[in-house]
């Protein structure tokens, strides 16, 4: 950290530029993905109620999680990638392992949105009467769209704001215009009674992931935090610009996902949800299928697509970063910094995800299922990792505190979650 003390006031005189923006419109992109799309099919599975108690309990942890997972790496010396952020704090070995456990959390992301985006993109087609049938039943065509999308993912943040910056202007505002576009549609006659507490008590842990992706972007932090840390000499500015990246994001996110999703909620049956699982297709691709008018399909599609791509390029970013981390941590314990090219493990790195991520899809794994199994993931690398560091780490010690324990129940609640699905 640099000498002196910077105080709020000054620290809010630093100026909001584009690539501050750039960075916000990253961090919506990246949540309204994946996690958006399904929302809508888990709470018509499980109620409005369920919904409401996840909303409660999620959005404000995912809010303080991170906060103290940028804060946590905002402390390191150098901060390059996760990895390296880690070995800095408990040396290579647990560099490695919670390296692998990040890659982990990146790699199910990657998973999901590689799914959504093969099997949505030739649900859409076959909607549209583009081909006769569904394009997902060939083997190569994940790997066609995936080899496209990682090509132009491995280019740079430069390039994904110019190529995801418009996308997510414009998901963001058909976000809101299909909410409002829905409410004519409405039918409050949706809405399940209220469940019985045990129902309600297991239904809201089987939700709990899907409120969380629903509007999460953690996995794009550390490549932002790198960003900043690379632009600015004083780490303290580089961490105050990353935060008040995160908190324009979360903001706009809450307002615009929560009106979503009960938009969606109030149009949309039980017996909808269910087709939409079975079929292993979004909430959009079915509002296509089932909802009257050619300006509701237009919009589905492009939210869906713009969606897809941006969360694609998003978690893209981050797991690139986790990969080449834990590549550099072993590739160092036996050649030297200078013999080791950034380039061909980059190409090696693209690679490896490109196949990777097509056999994945080649599994044809249910997406909602994807998402509960993958919690604890999630509840140990984002909520009980940075509490740990908290505790470990005597230069983070003062982040302890009440908010740390809100996120440690969170992270035991995440890592919970899978285990009510036997009690279905």
């Amino acid at each position: 950290m640099q000498e002196g003390v910077l105080t709020k006031q000054q620290l809010k005189l630093v100026p909001f530029t584009r690539y501050d923006m750039g960075w916000v419109i990253l961090c919506i992109g990246m949540a309204i993905g994946s996690g958006i799309i399904f929302l809508p099919i888990q709470i018509g599975l499980k109620g409005l109620w369920v919904f409401m108690l996840s909303v409660i309990i999620t959005y404000p942890a995912i809010y303080i999680l991170q906060n103290l997972y940028l804060k946590t790496l905002s402390q390191a010396r150098e901060c390059n990638d996760y990895t390296s952020v880690i070995t800095q704090y408990l040396g290579p070995n647990w560099g490695v392992f919670l390296g692998i456990a990040y890659f982990l959390m990146l790699l199910k992301g990657m998973t999901a949105v590689s799914i959504a985006i093969t099997y949505d993109s030739a649900s859409f087609l076959q909607t549209f009467g583009i081909t006769e049938q569904l394009m997902s039943q060939h083997f190569w065509w994940g790997l066609l769209v995936l080899a496209i999308l990682i090509s132009i993912a491995a280019q740079g943040e430069k390039l994904l704001f110019k190529v995801s910056g418009p996308m997510v202007i414009a998901k963001l505002a058909i976000v809101i215009i299909i909410g409002v576009v829905m409410i004519p549609h409405w039918n409050f006659g949706n809405i399940a009674a209220f469940p019985s507490l045990g129902a309600l008590i297991r239904d809201t842990f089987l939700t709990l992931p899907f409120t969380l992706f629903s509007i999460l972007f953690v996995q794009i932090l550390s490549p932002m935090n790198v960003a900043f840390r690379k632009l600015e000499a004083d780490s303290r500015i580089a961490t105050y610009r990353a935060i008040r990246a995160h908190r324009i994001a979360y903001i706009v996110l809450v307002i615009s996902v929560l009106f979503f999703a009960f938009s969606f909620t109030f149009t949309l049956t039980h017996d909808d949800a269910v087709y939409a699982y079975e079929q292993n297709i979004t909430a959009l691709a079915l509002a296509a299928k089932v909802l009257p008018g050619s300006i509701i399909k237009l919009m589905t599609v492009m939210l869906n697509i713009f969606a897809i791509l941006t969360a694609f390029f998003g978690v893209f970013m981050a797991f690139q970063e986790a990969l080449k981390g834990i590549a550099s941590n072993l590739l160092l314990r036996i050649v030297s910094k200078e013999r080791l090219s950034d380039r061909l493990l980059t190409i090696c790195v693209c690679l490896f995800a490109l196949m990777a991520l097509w056999l994945f899809v080649m599994t044809g794994i249910k997406f909602l299922l994807l998402q509960q199994i993958s919690a604890p993931l999630y509840g140990f690398v984002s909520c009980l990792i940075p509490c740990f560091l908290v505790y470990k780490v005597p230069v983070l010690n003062h982040l302890k505190g009440m908010k740390v324990y809100f996120v440690i129940l969170m992270g035991i609640m995440l890592c919970l979650s899978p285990f009510f699905k036997f009690f279905e």
